[in-house]
């Protein structure tokens, strides 16, 4: 099973249109004796003592129900399995369960009987099938948002699920030759493996895509029956009711998937094989291990030929998907780019959400009541504002239950304010990938953008954008801009990576170059600015000058440039990474920021901390960084463009031009 693109479990037994909580994994009928001792092989699901076949017992399901305390749920199963040596993979989210497990028979049934012990998945009924050997190398259980990633909110099949139809009875409408539309909601790779005679296949590379996909189909389908159909029905169980949603008038999921149908029918009206997601790659109509080959880089099933080609590596390339180096970092930008687009437009924070902002229990409050801790925490919303949340059921669990207010809290624990209706301040989505390798990514960062969630911003801030562009995966800044400064960002993306970045900019070794349009011209072309800058924020998260008890900062500056308007252009180095260094050590030497909304001209403090998207711009940029980069320990430097407010004539220096408009970058050693 692929935690993104797997639906191998068969389909569920929830009535058509129902609501109730939707069930996957239905298994042949129990032919009698103790289940442990039998297992379903073959075509139409016959039975045989584990005796007559070796080897290991695979089971798949999915349950959509509801599913609180995940937490301590995940941790049960894993040590469940892997004290019985099963391996696969289980993920839990809110609305359910998915899973691929594999391993000794009666192992594999205690897990069945575990499982069923749990609210919800009472009647759960996994598809069996067999194995020579083991499809998985080790055990996983995973918290997920979703047990199937689709991205579309208020499908849940929890509540409702479109008609299903029979194995028999879709071969039935075929026999009869019944114009119905046969709607393949897989993956293109898993397409070229086997699929229906004649069926539409959505052309998607993953169940994200598939909105889109569905928006293409011809308007005159709406009023034809469809019937989706996917592995083994999880993917059906969202897809079918999204069609519906968009208009089709007659949709059905095919219950079960393709793999119940090979059980019940076989393969009449269906042409190759089924692929899955293990090792065994596909399966033919009386559901054995076909010995088919699939990148699994591409997902592209393979010849024999072409199995041997050179260009052939398992786990990495194919004659399809081979690439040098850097000719597949290249597309890759490409690709990610296109992700980044996606994630801006329409701006995320720009339609109404419910907003869960996190609250974290720290070692202080452990053993209180949760509402003394948070009238403590945030004494600015007040107590009875505290008691009106609480009534309202808008503090919950990390699971999203709704909590009383004399809860006791553990250090460590992380709580839920939510904001119902929430629409964030329009920023400018304009962000650019400059450089992505396996180690790092490089952004340019527009203004106005948060980098973090804080204050009226949640979703419009560039860490959410990097999340939703670059998901699974979470690329992590190893430093911050303000919201109204531009320029370059260095992310690192892993936890790995990001211990070798971090201690970089820590002890000073990254370097660092801004450009800065102030207001008035130096008495020095240049100088440096040695003043201790304050812990804690003042009105609207303003600094300030604190030599008794400031933490240290140091800037040097250059002037590059005057202007007739009075302003001059200064090239800004800074030793130490303090908030708000530049634009506070600027202020304080008479040299406001031009556009600075904060720090103004006549040692004046504004009130408005993050400009609007109209607002002529706070002329503040990173221009160019170095580093040691993690991978090769070469050092590394980036530099963007000028900015258009500026009037830079920095000195020559040799340059490597890359493939990037606007950015260059070069390599030391």
């Amino acid at each position: 099973m692929n935690e993104e693109h797997s639906d191998s479990s068969p389909g569920g037994r929830a009535g058509a249109g129902s609501r109730a909580a939707a069930a996957g994994g239905a298994g042949p009928e129990d032919p009698g004796g103790d289940p442990r001792d039998r297992v379903s092989i073959g075509e139409g699901g016959k039975s045989a003592t584990l005796d007559e076949v070796a080897g290991y017992s695979n089971i798949s399901a999915y349950r959509f129900a509801r599913m609180p305390e995940l937490r301590a749920l995940r941790a049960r199963l894993l040590d469940f399995c892997k004290q019985r040596g099963l391996k696969g993979t289980i993920l839990l989210a809110r609305e359910g369960i998915n899973l691929f497990v594999a391993g000794d028979h009666p192992a594999v049934e205690e897990l069945v009987f575990e499982l069923r012990r749990i609210p919800g998945l009472e009647d759960l009924q996994p598809k069996y099938s067999r194995s020579g050997n083991q499809p998985f190398s080790r055990m996983l259980v995973r918290l997920k948002k979703e047990i199937i990633a689709f991205g579309v909110d208020d499908i849940d099949p929890a509540d409702y699920t479109s008609r299903r139809l029979p194995a028999a009875e879709l071969k039935r409408w075929l026999d009869e030759g019944r114009e119905v539309i046969l709607y393949d909601t897989r993956n293109d790779y898993e397409v070229k493996l086997g699929t229906f005679r004649g069926a539409v296949a959505a052309g998607i590379r993953t169940f994200r895509d598939f909105p889109k996909a569905v928006e293409s189909l011809p308007e005159g389908a709406k009023k034809t029956p469809v019937v989706t159909f996917c592995t083994g029905g999880i993917r059906c169980e969202k897809a079918a009711p999204l069609m519906e949603r968009m208009g089709f008038e007659e949709v059905y999921q095919l219950e079960g998937g393709i793999l119940k149908y090979f059980e019940e029918v076989g393969g009449d009206h269906y042409e190759g094989e089924c692929f899955v997601f293990d090792q065994r790659v596909g399966l033919d109509p009386a559901l054995r291990e076909s010995g088919s080959v699939v990148c699994f880089a591409c997902q592209t099933p393979l010849t024999r030929e072409e199995a041997d080609d050179p260009r052939y590596e398992e786990g990495r390339s194919c004659p399809y998907c081979y690439q040098s180096d850097e000719a597949r970092r290249l597309e890759q930008m490409e690709e990610r780019r296109w992700a980044l687009q996606q994630a801006v437009t329409p701006l995320p924070g720009g339609r109404g959400y419910e907003n869960r902002r996190p609250i974290r229990i720290s070692a202080e409050h452990d053993g209180r009541q949760l509402l003394d801790v948070l009238d403590e925490v945030f004494p600015h919303a007040g107590r009875a504002g505290w008691e009106e949340l609480f009534a309202q059921g808008r503090v919950r669990s990390s699971d999203g239950w709704p909590v009383e207010p004399d809860q006791r809290v553990r250090d460590g624990e992380e709580y839920h304010r939510v904001i119902p209706g929430t629409v964030e301040p329009k920023v400018n989505g304009a962000v650019e990938l400059v450089h992505e390798d396996e180690a790092i990514v490089v952004i340019n960062k527009p203004a106005p953008l948060p980098m973090h969630p804080c204050g009226r911003y949640n979703r419009n801030t560039l860490e959410y954008f990097l999340r939703q562009a670059w998901y699974p995966e979470v690329p992590r800044p190893a430093h911050r801009l303000d919201a109204n400064t531009t320029g370059l960002v260095l992310c690192s993306r892993t936890r790995r990576f990001a211990r070798m970045l971090q201690p970089q900019f820590e002890n000073g070794e990254v370097g660092k170059v801004y450009l800065a349009r102030v207001h008035g011209v130096p008495a020095r072309a240049e100088f440096e600015v040695d003043a201790a800058i304050s812990r804690e924020a003042t009105e609207a998260g303003a600094r300030e000058i604190d030599e008794d008890d400031g933490l240290g900062a140091v800037t040097r500056f250059r002037l590059l440039e005057t202007f007739d308007d009075g302003s001059s252009l200064l090239e800004v180095r800074p030793l130490t990474g303090r908030t708000n260094q530049i634009r506070l050590h600027l202020w304080h030497t008479g040299l406001p920021i031009v556009g600075d909304p904060v720090y103004l001209r006549g040692g004046e403090r504004g009130r408005v901390q993050t400009l609007g998207v109209n607002d002529p711009p706070m002329c503040l940029h990173a221009w160019r960084f170095s580093f040691v980069h993690p991978l090769d320990g070469g050092r590394r430097e980036f530099e963007t463009d000028a900015p258009a407010w500026s009037r830079p004539r920095p000195e020559a220096r040799e340059l490597t031009r890359n493939p990037l408009r606007g950015v260059r970058e070069r390599a030391t050693r």
